[in-house]
C-alpha cells in the first residue's frame, strides 16, 4: 500500500512538473531580450551577416531574416532552434566561429529588427527553450497549372539545397560517362577500416547500375522545383508559376528519362550526346535564374527576372 501511494505521489509532482514547464512559455512579442542585448547584436550582424542577409534583413544571397517568410519558417519554434542554427551553421563561410552568446545577442537584434518590443532584461541561454515565435496560419497548397505534377508537401530545403542534395551528384554521375566507360569500371574494393558508410556505399552500385539510379533521381526529383511554398537560397519565391521555369524543369525531366532508357540498354556510346543533352538543360535555366550577380550565382539576383 506504502509503494501505491507512493507511486501516486511521483505521478502528481511529474504532472504538476509538467504543468508548470507549460505554463512557463511565453511568446517572442513579450519583451523577452533588451535593447541593449540587441545593440551589441547589431555590431555582430553587420561584421558577419550583411553580406549574406542584407543590410536590413531583407535577403541576399542568404535568406531574409525578417518578414512574414521569415516568421512562417520559424512559426511555433522555440528561439533555442535559432540560436542553434545561427551558432552552428553561421556565418555560411565560417560556421561555428560564433559564440553561443554573440549567438543570443544576434537572435535579440532579429526579434527587434522583426519589430518585436524590447524589455529590461537580457534574453539568456536558459530561457530560450520557454521562448517560442507566434505560429503563423497555415496556407493551403496549390497546385501549379500545367508542366510537371508538384508534391504538395511542404517544402523542407530551399531550392539551392534540393539542387546540390539531389541534381548536382546525380547530374554529375551522368557527365562522368564522358569520361568513363560505365561497364569497363573495376570494382571496388570494400574499405577496410574504419568503416565508412559513404564509400562502402559507392561499391553497392556500381558502373551500370549508378547510372541508372542517377536517371531515375533526375526524373522523379524535378517535379520537387515546383512545389508550392519553396523558396531560393535568397528568399525569393521560386518561380514555379512562370511557363519558362515549367519548361526547364519538363526538359530535364526528358533528358533523365532519355539517360534511363539508354543506361538500360547499356548504349554507351550514346552517353556523349546525352551529356550535352543534360548540361543544355541544366545551362539554359542557369543562365536566366541562377546566374545573374557573378560567376555561379552570387545570390542576389538569383530566382529574380527581367520585368516584360
Amino acid at each position: 500500500m506504502n509503494r501505491l501511494a507512493s507511486f501516486w505521489a511521483v505521478l502528481i509532482v511529474l504532472a504538476f512538473s509538467t504543468a508548470g514547464q507549460a505554463w512557463q512559455a511565453r511568446l517572442i512579442t513579450e519583451r523577452v531580450y533588451s535593447a541593449g542585448q540587441a545593440a551589441r547584436g547589431q555590431e555582430i550582424y553587420k561584421a558577419q551577416c550583411t553580406e549574406c542577409h542584407g543590410n536590413v534583413m531583407q535577403g541576399d544571397s542568404g535568406p531574409p531574416l525578417a518578414g512574414d517568410a521569415f516568421l512562417g519558417k520559424w512559426s511555433g519554434r522555440p528561439a533555442v532552434d535559432l540560436v542553434d542554427k545561427i551558432q552552428k551553421t553561421m556565418p555560411f563561410t565560417l560556421p561555428g566561429s560564433l559564440s553561443r552568446q554573440q549567438s543570443i545577442d544576434l537572435t535579440a537584434y532579429i526579434l527587434q529588427a522583426g519589430k518585436f518590443p524590447a524589455g529590461s532584461s537580457d534574453l539568456t541561454d536558459s530561457a530560450l527553450s520557454q521562448i517560442v515565435f507566434p505560429s503563423a496560419p497555415a496556407k493551403p497548397a496549390s497546385v501549379p497549372s500545367g508542366g510537371a505534377t508538384a508534391s504538395l508537401g511542404a517544402p523542407e530545403g530551399n531550392l539551392a539545397e534540393v539542387m546540390r542534395a539531389i541534381a548536382f551528384p546525380n547530374a554529375n554521375i551522368i557527365f562522368n560517362t564522358q569520361l568513363k566507360d560505365p561497364g569497363a569500371q573495376a570494382k571496388k574494393e570494400l574499405a577496410k577500416s574504419p568503416f565508412d558508410y559513404v564509400e562502402w556505399g559507392s561499391t553497392v552500385y556500381p558502373g551500370w547500375l549508378a547510372v541508372d539510379q542517377a536517371a531515375v533521381a533526375l526524373v522523379e526529383s524535378a517535379p520537387l522545383l515546383l512545389t508550392p511554398g519553396r523558396r531560393c537560397q535568397n528568399g525569393r519565391p521560386v518561380p514555379n508559376d512562370r511557363a519558362d521555369w515549367k519548361q526547364y524543369v519538363n526538359d530535364l525531366i526528358s533528358v533523365g528519362k532519355l539517360a534511363h532508357e539508354k543506361s538500360k540498354a547499356r548504349n554507351y556510346d550514346d552517353f556523349i550526346e546525352i551529356s550535352e543533352k543534360l548540361n543544355d538543360a541544366c545551362a539554359n535555366c542557369h543562365k536566366v535564374y541562377r546566374d545573374k550577380g557573378g560567376t555561379e550565382g552570387s545570390g542576389a539576383q538569383r530566382c529574380q527576372v527581367e520585368a516584360k
